[in-house]
């Protein structure tokens, strides 16, 4: 039996090496371009794009009341993908020119990719609200999922904690906890609807609307309601079919129901 042991614990400090060994190249990577940042951002005085041609900003004055940009947002995706090796793989090849903070595989263990502080390219061409750069006020989450299965419990357990920290750290309103589709309707659908976002909205990741719902007035404005939200609807249909994903789930039609109208309504009064 200790014979058995050893042999198992020693499998398993190789395993460990090789999983470690196997992301060695894009880590040291990672530690190189964080370097050079953290050069630039430390310059004194600190480079401004074109000043010497503009002849502007000759002095510079040090204020002493500044600290890192924070996230203000959290956009959940599913991977779209076969397993969590794809995408780490993925995510750490140049060519994909994609990336995220976080990726939660479906026995529940967390990948953290990216410094909470630095950019990830994860949105792509998204805004929500007046927002038209996700990427840089977001926190991106994958989720390891194909897109046509359920979500697992280790996973929404995880993922849970993880929101939790991050509300807390960057105190990010619950609101603006969304998804991939959420911002880039005409483009994403993810996480798709059989993503959570009932359970995760009443534990303050995202909103959700009351149980009893009141008919909205007679006039009232849908698509102005939708954009105040925060949805693109420049394609209102498209609109209507990301906020359906998220908020309904079972009709993603691209026309309002009855009961779309009311729960938008609910919602709109909430933002």
């Amino acid at each position: 039996m200790k014979k058995l042991k050893y042999v198992l614990s020693a499998s398993g400090l190789l395993l460990a090496a090789c999983s470690k060994s196997i992301y060695a190249p894009t880590n040291k990577i990672y530690k190189q371009q964080a370097k050079s940042f953290a050069q630039t951002v430390g310059q004194y005085p600190p480079a401004t794009p074109g000043q010497d041609s503009l002849d502007l900003a000759k002095d510079f004055v040090g204020t002493i009341n500044f600290n890192l940009r924070k996230p203000n947002f959290v956009i959940i995706h599913y991977t779209a993908q076969d397993s969590v090796a794809q995408t780490l793989k993925t995510f750490t090849l140049t060519r994909t020119q994609v990336s995220a903070h976080y990726v939660v595989a479906k026995d529940g263990k967390i990948y953290h990719m990216l410094n909470d502080y630095m950019r990830a390219w994860h949105a792509g061409v998204g805004k929500w609200a007046n927002d038209a750069d996700i990427n840089s006020s977001s926190i991106g989450i994958e989720i390891d999922n194909n897109g046509t299965e359920p979500f697992t419990t280790p996973q929404i357990a995880s993922l849970t904690k993880l929101l939790g920290n991050l509300k807390k750290n960057y105190n990010i309103p619950a609101a603006n906890f969304i998804g991939h589709a959420d911002i880039a309707p005409k483009r994403k659908p993810d996480p798709g609807v059989l993503f959570p976002w009932k359970d995760l909205a009443r534990k303050g990741f995202g909103l959700w609307y009351d149980d009893i719902l009141e008919l909205p007035p007679v006039t009232f404005d849908y698509r102005k309601a939708l954009h105040t939200i925060g949805y693109d609807v420049s394609d209102y249909n498209a609109a209507i079919v990301a906020f359906k994903k998220h908020f309904i789930q079972t009709d993603v039609r691209p026309h309002l129901t009855q009961l779309d109208m009311n729960v938008i309504y609910n919602l709109y009064q909430k933002y």
